[in-house]
């Protein structure tokens, strides 16, 4: 373990107690605050966003009564940018929803077994890239390469367009799995002359978490140049996922209003990886990760809000607005 990280010990109990927690969120959301299906208002997508940001916010303190500073500051570096990341991803949720009419009713419970399944593809990523870069340190500047070669592309604005019908993912399921083009209100599987048929929202959910696969590419790096232990990467990522579902309610329309948002990402994955390729010669502390990264998304944000959306911008609103109501 390198010195400029934090290194602790996390007892086998703190590890059961924290997956117990995320379950625990995870139960209570889909059995008691949507247990039935609906459409979110702004005002409860705002609530709902706020009480997982406080849930997050509050584990990084008890991070930081557990474990030191610089635990605390490693886990809230990788918080800010995985929850910054992920807002292009629910972007793309909604650019998903759209292609396929989903109605708004049945959206969340999608979203749900999308990110039950991000956290353990997450958990896969960063256990790996641990591993790997514990066996192989050179893999960083690897590592640090492809952050900054997304940041240009982001910076172009290149970044990699998702067209549903092109999805290798989408068409192996069409292939594969015996469908039916009718909805079964939020059922993934249906039953149809006595056989076992996938809705099109199983589809959709793959889709979803293939979208998740790609973006995971990105931040999963970006998180392991702030930090090295497991624990804090993976909590990090995990209390930052477990919001995106009210936030994706809260910004799905409201993409051409964010017009720096990119910018600010690219900046920020420019950062981290040049951070990573630099490690060696010189040591980018933890708080100092923090206060650039929280500094260059407020940037984004407050320049986005205050020039607002450039006039030529209807189709992008258009692109991503959610279905109507049913």
């Amino acid at each position: 373990m390198e010195s400029g990280f934090a290194d602790i010990s996390v007892p086998a109990w703190a590890w059961f107690a924290t997956l117990g927690i995320i379950v625990l969120l995870l139960m209570l959301d889909i059995l008691v605050l949507h247990r039935t299906p609906k459409v979110l208002s702004s005002r409860r997508a705002a609530l709902e966003t706020l009480m997982w940001v406080a849930v997050g916010v509050s584990f990084g303190v008890a991070v930081i009564i557990g474990f030191g500073g610089k635990a605390g500051g490693e886990y809230f570096s990788g918080y800010l940018i995985e929850y910054s990341l992920s807002i292009d991803n629910v972007f793309v949720w909604a650019l998903i929803f759209t292609f396929f009419a989903v109605p708004a009713l049945y959206q969340h419970r999608v979203l749900f077994w999308g990110i039950f399944g991000a956290l353990v593809l997450r958990a896969v990523f960063i256990f790996a890239g641990v591993a790997l870069i514990s066996k192989f340190e050179w893999i960083l500047y690897i590592f640090g390469a492809f952050l900054i070669y997304t940041a240009i592309k982001l910076l172009r604005g290149q970044d990699d367009q998702i067209n549903p019908e092109d999805n290798f993912a989408f068409k192996l399921v069409k292939r594969v799995v015996p469908s039916t083009p009718d909805m079964d209100g939020q059922k993934l599987f249906t039953k149809a002359n006595g056989k076992r048929l996938a809705t099109p929202l199983f589809a959709v959910l793959v889709l979803v978490e293939t979208t998740d696969v790609l973006f995971a590419v990105d931040s999963v790096p970006a998180v392991l140049a702030v930090s090295r232990e497991q624990f804090i990467v993976f909590t990090s990522n995990a209390f930052a996922i477990l919001g995106l579902r009210a936030l994706y309610f809260l910004l799905a329309q409201l993409h051409a209003r964010f017009t720096y948002l990119q910018q600010g990402l690219a900046v920020i994955l420019a950062f981290v990886g040049i951070k990573m390729i630099i490690h060696t010669w010189v040591e980018i502390s933890g708080p100092v990760s923090l206060i650039v990264i929280g500094v260059v998304l407020a940037v984004a944000v407050i320049a986005s809000l205050k020039v607002g959306p450039p006039g030529d911008n209807d189709d992008d609103i258009d692109l991503v607005e959610l279905p109507p109501q049913p």
